[in-house]
């Protein structure tokens, strides 16, 4: 591909698909949360993933509902909106001009996961925020659900010449950064932590890759991949109204958390108060360069760049980490430097002692 039209490309990408050049997106999100969007992944002519007795966008609706059902019976004062109420395709730019639209303040996209046969005994939740993706499992599944645009008429005009078949298109999108990273993390990582701790699933935790509807909104967003339609024990709960009531209450009370949470942190800073710490040397960055299902040889070339490497086991896998920084400035520069040497998926991460937290979260403790 040529190097100019490359350019262009990504010039593009770092825009708004609805944005004129000349014009930036207005940012909605406030300290108050007032509004959220729930998205129904798929609908009408879109079935999304297929199990052996069920429909992804039949059991996404459900879980969607039932979510509005409990923010709506507990928490009269915030104004629930559905990107759809039936079984109706939606394009995904139209949900995010909804949400746009709206102002409103968090946008939950629900979904279901698949995977080949060959992988069927896989299961669990993920909840994913918009950026670069770690694994080629996470490209899969953005892959996947970028895919539905090519159902809508005219798909080119409305997404700016992004192709779904196109590897440049991915690697582009998954490079934008979303003015709310930290506080799509936080709800991500809510939601994560209700799945495996009340409604008793098996997590798989919080992801980053490049999404299509999340990339189009103005404000804190996550898409939840709520199990695996190809694994047949999983398939039964999700299309169980037991199973869709834990998930939608999880849903709920993750929600409900991150609003309590960013609420009070506003009022905090409004009185100019902060939570004590007793040591703010426990609160630290460092670089995530890479995630692997395997060990990976680190005592090729390309691993003498990194300082103080080290290797975590996870429950999937491992991740290699840097060394620690005491600011996020300078983990920005380290980010930066790693990405230009041979890890450019390398992504910021923070930790209170051993327990990673959200990054506003170490910025607010660490007073940046």
């Amino acid at each position: 591909m040529n190097f100019f039209r490359l350019l262009a490309g990504f010039v593009l990408f770092l825009l708004p698909f609805d944005a004129q050049m000349e014009t930036a997106r207005p940012i909605y999100s406030s300290a108050k949360i007032k509004t959220v969007v729930i998205d129904a992944g798929h609908g009408g002519k879109d079935s999304g993933s297929q199990g052996t007795v069920s429909k992804e966008k039949t059991i996404a609706l459900k879980i969607a509902l039932q979510v509005g059902k409990y923010i709506q019976e507990n928490m009269p004062d915030v104004k629930v909106i559905y990107t759809r109420s039936g079984d109706k395709f939606i394009p995904l730019y139209e949900r995010a001009e909804i949400a746009n639209r709206s102002q409103a303040d968090v946008f939950i996209s629900i979904h279901c996961n698949s995977l080949p046969p060959k992988k069927s005994n896989i299961n669990g939740t993920e909840t994913y925020v918009m950026g670069l993706h770690s694994t080629e499992e996470n490209l899969s599944v953005a892959k996947r659900e970028n895919e539905v645009i090519l159902l809508e008429d005219n798909y080119s005009k409305h997404y700016q010449g992004y192709n779904p078949n196109s590897p440049e298109a991915h690697i582009m999108l998954s490079m934008y950064r979303n003015a709310y990273l930290d506080q799509s993390i936080l709800l991500a990582e809510k939601m994560e932590h209700q799945f495996k701790n009340k409604a008793k699933r098996s997590s798989r935790g919080v992801k980053q890759a490049g999404f299509v509807v999340l990339k189009a909104t103005a404000m804190p967003a996550v898409l939840v991949e709520t199990g695996f339609l190809s694994n047949k024990e999983e398939e039964a709960y999700l299309n169980s109204e037991k199973g869709q009531s834990y998930m939608a209450s999880s849903i709920y009370r993750a929600f409900r958390e991150y609003r309590d949470a960013v609420e009070q942190g506003a009022k905090s800073k409004e009185i100019k108060t902060l939570p004590a710490v007793k040591n703010t040397q426990d609160v630290y960055y460092k670089i995530l360069l890479s995630s692997s299902t395997q060990r990976i040889n680190t005592n090729s070339s390309a691993w003498k760049v990194v300082k103080e490497l080290e290797l975590v086991p996870v429950k999937n896998g491992y991740q290699y980490l840097s060394e620690r920084c005491k600011s996020y400035n300078a983990a920005l520069q380290r980010q930066s430097f790693y990405r230009k040497n041979g890890f450019p998926d390398a992504n910021i991460i923070a930790f209170n002692g051993s327990k990673r937290i959200a990054l506003s979260r170490a910025k607010e403790l660490l007073g940046e």
